[in-house]
Parts: structure tokens; sequence; C-alpha cells
């Protein structure tokens, strides 16, 4: 783990707006700005709400973003920014409609293609247009973060993009805009957030600065998640969820995930699970396996959770998986729809995503990887 004189960087948003009834603010904060031409980019559902942002001037809405986008996806949303000539480009939805946004706003208009820019730092220019983020679940943390992910439907792999140009101006965080989410998304996506949270707090680059987030963010998750499943309208566990979600954006830019992050992403590029699904499906098995590289931290991640178990990896498992039974989450991959003759080349594709791999506590091989989804299965 990282030592506390260990350098980091920490970037947020420039202003964060937070709280249940405050999504109006984002049409005042634009309004101050002098915008005039304003893309949301959203999906069907949030497209249909959009006028709660009080947004100001000509307003475009792209309402086709899909789950898992890929490049396809984004090519639409590069269009519709370029017909708008958008000064502002506002992410109103999940981590796929934030995530888009991002990088339409640093491409529309660009010289750049999103094949040029795929990694760390290779955006060249700061953007031109605006850019609001406004989450309507609590899971990703992408309003606070500068990475955002499309699919390449050619190869199957997630296509990551890092860059402080994608940081938002304003994220406006209203937990009322969360309530209508169903019990099932609302479960899946609060595991996802935790999973944040855990995967920075045991990672190899963890350090103090963001641990004091991550843990936090587990705990928020410990106390509220149950809690909004049961009852979507319950304003007090929606707001401690959406926290987590942002704190768990915290914790993404300057450690990132890990190992979990690695093994869930080929069941949403191969499979189309979600995103928040298969996170909490992997999470109690590479929890698991990280127990004894991270023993104390992964007790604090019990703790943190309300939940009882030794230091054993069978505890650790037992205690991670009924948190995320009990929610009534699927907890098989064979219920999803995954073929068993497809764990091989999910291993190969998970085996080769270092940029998390190499984050994790505990080396993962290929066989590993193989272990955990026939585990799984």
């Amino acid at each position: 783990m990282t030592s506390l004189s260990a350098p980091i960087t920490i970037v947020r948003p420039e202003i964060i707006e937070f709280g249940v009834g405050v999504a109006g603010r984002l049409g005042k904060w634009a309004a101050g700005q002098g915008f005039a031409r304003v893309l949301v980019v959203s999906d069907a559902f949030n497209a249909s709400r959009v006028g709660i942002l009080e947004l100001p001037g000509e307003v475009t809405v792209f309402s086709q973003v899909k789950p898992e986008p890929d490049t396809d996806n984004l090519d639409l949303v590069l269009a519709a920014a370029d017909a708008a000539q958008a000064d502002l480009i506002v992410g109103f939805g999940g981590g796929s409609a934030m995530d888009l946004a991002k990088l339409a706003s640093v491409l529309s208009g660009s010289a750049q293609t999103l094949r040029d820019v795929v990694g760390a730092g290779k955006v060249a220019h700061r953007r031109r247009a605006g850019l609001a983020q406004v989450p309507t679940t609590s899971g990703t943390g992408s309003e606070a973060g500068i990475r955002a992910l499309v699919t390449d439907p050619l190869t199957q792999a997630k296509l990551a993009v890092e860059s402080i140009h994608m940081l938002a101006d304003i994220a406006v965080i209203d937990p009322g805009l969360t309530f209508t989410v169903p019990a099932a998304t609302t479960a899946a996506t609060g595991v996802d957030a935790m999973a944040h949270c855990v995967e920075a707090f045991t990672n190899r680059k963890a350090h103090p600065m963001i641990d004091l987030y991550a843990i936090e963010g587990v705990r928020l998750v410990g106390r509220y998640l149950a809690r909004a499943v049961a009852d979507g309208s319950d304003a007090e566990a929606r707001a401690g969820l959406s926290l987590a979600s942002l704190y768990g954006g915290f914790c993404l830019g300057p450690v990132n995930t890990a190992g979990g992050h690695a093994l869930a992403y080929p069941l949403g590029t191969r499979w189309h699970v979600a995103h928040g699904a298969a996170n909490a499906l992997i999470f109690p098995h590479v929890l698991a396996f990280n127990t004894p590289a991270a023993t104390q931290k992964t007790a604090q991640v019990i703790e943190a959770l309300n939940l009882n178990a030794g230091a054993d990896q069978a505890s650790v498992f037992e205690a991670a998986f009924g948190f995320c039974a009990g929610l009534g989450i699927e907890m098989r991959l064979s219920a999803l729809g995954v073929p068993e003759t497809d764990l091989g080349v999910m291993a190969d594709d998970a085996f080769a995503i270092r940029r998390l791999l190499d984050n994790n506590p505990r080396d993962l091989g290929r066989g590993d990887i193989l272990s955990i989804y026939q585990a799984a299965y």
C-alpha cells in the first residue's frame, strides 16, 4: 500500500451541488455562465424529465444512450453535438450518459478521434464546451471523475480515456432523481459504488488521503442500501447512497479500481450484463481472494458493512455473498445467460485488463480468474 508521504493528485468538479431538490440549480448556473445552446445526453427515460434541470436557451436532447455504450453510440452523440453547436454538454443519467457526455465535450469540434485519445493524458486541448453532470443513479460516481469508457464492438473490449479536460465544471447531485430507480437496479448500483470504494481502499496504490472517502463510502452503503432497496422513497437512504457514489467517484481518479472491475467488464461487453449487476456478482469472490494480501483492510470493510466474518477467505466470502444476495441480487452467472463454454474467453479478456489488474493487492493469474468465474457460475 502507498505511504502517507507518497505524492497524489486530487481533482474535483469546481462546483458540487448536493441535496434533494437541487436539480434546478443547474439551469441557474448555466444562465449565469451565458450558455445558449445546450446538449443533454440522456437515455429515453431521463429525456422525459429534462425540464427539471431548468436549462436556459436552446436545448437539444440526445435520448439514445445505451447501457454499456459502444463506439457507434458515441458517434451518434458526437453528430448531435456538432449539429447543435452546443456550448454546454450535460450528462443526465447513469454512468453511460455521463461518460458519453465527457467524451463528446472533448471530441466534438476537435481534430482528434476517439482512437487518438484512448489512454491517459492524450486529449490535446482544453474543451470548447462547458460540461455539467447530473447523475440519476447512485453507483458510478462518474460525475466526479476524469475517466470515460466505451466498448469497441469488434473486440468487445472497453476503451478507457482519462483526461483532466473531462472534469465537469459542475456536478449536480439530487438524490430525489433516484427515487424512481427500481429496487433491483438500486441494489446493483449500490454495490457498484461500494466496489469502487473497496477496490480503491485495498488497492496497491491506496493512499490515506483517499482511504478516508473509501471507507466512509462503504459505511454509507452498509447503512443505507438495504433501506433504499426496501423503500425507494426513503430520502435519507437515497441521499446516503448518492454520497457513497460520489465518494466512490473521488476514489477513481487518483487510485482507481482493481481486480473486481477487471473481472466484471467481460460480463458487460460480451453478455450485456448491467455494470452494477456484474460487479455485485463478482464482488464477494474477489474480496475473499484478496483477503490474504489485505487482511486488515478487509476486516475494516466487513466492519463498515456491519457484517460478521473471521479473517479466513471462506468466512469473508460467506459474509459478502450474503450481503449481496440478501439485497435480491442474482449471484450466479448461469442465471444471467452466460454460457459455461465462454468462461475461458472471458478469463482471457479479464486477464488482459492490466490497467486494473496491476492495481490488485494480490496477483490474479489467468487461472485464478477462470476459477472465480467457475465458482460464480
